[in-house]
């Protein structure tokens, strides 16, 4: 397995820096339908929401998906690895996320890098990335995770009162977690893809037909 360098650690920051325009800002992955059914209505249950999307759905489903692509052997593989993530999006909803956020990732990385990067969907196409980059698998899922999670707590921020301070705390607490999450999906077996996080499924399908919103999901 390859050994961070300050190189890496450099790209992959750049990579999921808020600044990196994938527009990831516009996407509450279903957290903005579970605030208007009052599922989740403080720092407490945003924290509790957070965990269990890290642990049982959406953060553990990219992880191990990153993980696929890295591993990929070829072209075609990766193009497997793609409809697989595209299939095992639970709603329209996830689906726009994850393809829109993958293609604007390829499009930005395609023209400052220089790579060939297809429009996959966004785990994919940054695994694939990362990859040819020769990034480590480990690092790249557990600042993804850890991108994935400070996404989420910043829209969060926006539907809830919950305050800077506190958003912070909610994503140190939940940091510890994140190694974990990335040794138990680094094997990037599709076969093994799960998700248990079903209010949040139902969450993003409520959402597509939400009267008032911010966030397109």
């Amino acid at each position: 397995m390859a050994t961070a360098t300050e190189t890496h650690i450099l790209t992959l920051a750049q990579w999921l820096s808020p600044a990196y325009p994938i527009g990831a800002f516009a996407y509450s992955h279903g957290l903005e339908g579970a605030v208007d059914q009052a599922w989740v209505k403080d720092a407490a249950s945003l924290e509790g929401w957070l965990a269990d999307v890290l642990n049982h759905g959406g953060g553990r489903s990219d992880a191990l998906l990153i993980a696929a692509a890295m591993k990929a052997a070829n072209d075609a593989e990766l193009a497997k690895i793609d409809a697989t993530a595209r299939a095992f999006a639970a709603s329209k909803d996830r689906l726009l996320e994850t393809s829109q956020q993958g293609a604007s990732f390829a499009t930005v990385t395609r023209s400052v890098w220089g790579t060939g990067l297809s429009s996959y969907t966004y785990p994919v196409a940054l695994g694939a990335a990362a990859a040819s980059a020769g990034l480590p698998i480990g690092l790249t899922q557990i600042m993804y995770l850890q991108a994935f999670a400070s996404n989420l707590i910043a829209a969060g921020q926006r539907l809830l009162p919950v305050g800077q301070t506190e958003g912070q705390a909610i994503l140190h607490r939940l940091t510890p977690r994140l190694p974990e999450i990335a040794d138990d999906t680094v094997h990037g077996d599709v076969s093994r893809l799960n998700s248990t996080a079903f209010l949040g499924d139902i969450a993003s399908m409520k959402h597509e037909t939400q009267y008032s919103r911010i966030f397109r999901t």
